[in-house]
């Protein structure tokens, strides 16, 4: 399968899917998306730290399969259960699953699951409250949230303000190997939602976007290099070093040239293209479902 090589550029969801969708000012964008919710949201620059420009939101990757077909699903079986979160006693797990469970949650408002979310909620506030971000996630949000089952654009603003606002939280306070961890738990299960939704195939979407993880799983490494020095953080670094030098077995190739009646052009995405072939899919699935079970403590 060939698969375009993208260099992008890895902002906040919500500021991307405005920039992607709207193509216009971006303060009317906000103001169009934040007006859907009883109490409306507010986009603001705080948002637009550093972090957020080095690693991924999940409810990017979760949308993106939205879009391309996945709306009618509501298939909440491979989702990590809240009732595991009694599992959760270091703060190793806990942050990492705080991640996890912050993935789901996003999961459920995308994908218009209502009643799933607030079960969600619930746990990622319980999480919240002992990673030191309670601060973040305020009881007013329930009240948000159950006043909105009904609407999934406000469902994804709420849930989004909640995910970076806890972000913001564990930044400010200097808590860096938690923050790690919470992003490393939220991208490997926005990838392992992805890989339980779609398979394999010659001209997949979705397979493309895993693919293109490539690129973001090296900046997360990056991130996580910064805090290695914690032990949490260096054993999750061991695991996604060795999904990377999985993602690293996929070969590139020059793009190439598409001839037109009247001009001559190349395919854009950095003059290369990834071939993703079926093996090599298999493997990195494996890889991702180990990583993220290990992290659950399920099989």
């Amino acid at each position: 399968m060939l698969i375009k090589k993208h260099f992008f550029l890895i902002v906040p969801f919500a500021a991307s899917i405005m920039l992607t969708s709207c193509g216009g000012d971006k303060t009317e964008a906000v103001d169009e998306i934040a007006g859907v919710d009883s109490t409306k949201t507010e986009a603001t620059d705080s948002k637009m730290s550093e972090t957020f420009f080095q690693v991924p939101s999940p409810g990017e990757m979760l949308t993106f399969i939205k879009m391309v077909g996945g709306k009618n699903n509501k298939n909440v079986s491979f989702l990590n259960n809240p009732d595991n979160q009694k599992n959760y006693s270091d703060n190793k797990s806990k942050a990492l699953n705080f991640g996890i469970y912050s993935c789901d949650l996003s999961y459920c408002s995308i994908f218009e699951i209502g009643s799933e979310a607030i079960k969600y909620f619930k746990t990622v506030k319980q999480l919240g409250d002992q990673i030191g971000v309670s601060t973040a996630i305020k009881p007013e949000v329930m009240k948000r949230l159950e006043s909105n089952l009904g609407n999934p654009d406000s469902l994804s603003v709420i849930t989004d303000d909640v995910y970076f606002s806890s972000f913001e939280t564990l930044e400010a306070s200097k808590q860096g190997p938690t923050l790690s961890l919470v992003v490393a738990g939220g991208w490997i299960e926005s990838l392992y939602i992805a890989i339980n939704l779609g398979k394999y195939g010659e001209k997949s979407p979705i397979v493309e976007r895993l693919a293109d993880q490539k690129y973001t799983l090296d900046n997360l490494n990056e991130f996580l290099k910064k805090y290695q020095s914690d032990a949490s953080v260096a054993e999750v670094l061991v695991k996604f070093t060795e999904l990377q030098n999985e993602f690293n077995k996929i070969n590139e190739k020059d793009a190439a040239t598409v001839s037109s009646s009247d001009k001559t052009k190349k395919i854009i995405g950095g003059g290369k293209e990834l071939v993703l072939s079926k093996d090599q899919y298999n493997v990195i699935v494996e890889k991702i479902k180990s990583i993220r079970n290990s992290f659950t403590l399920t099989k």
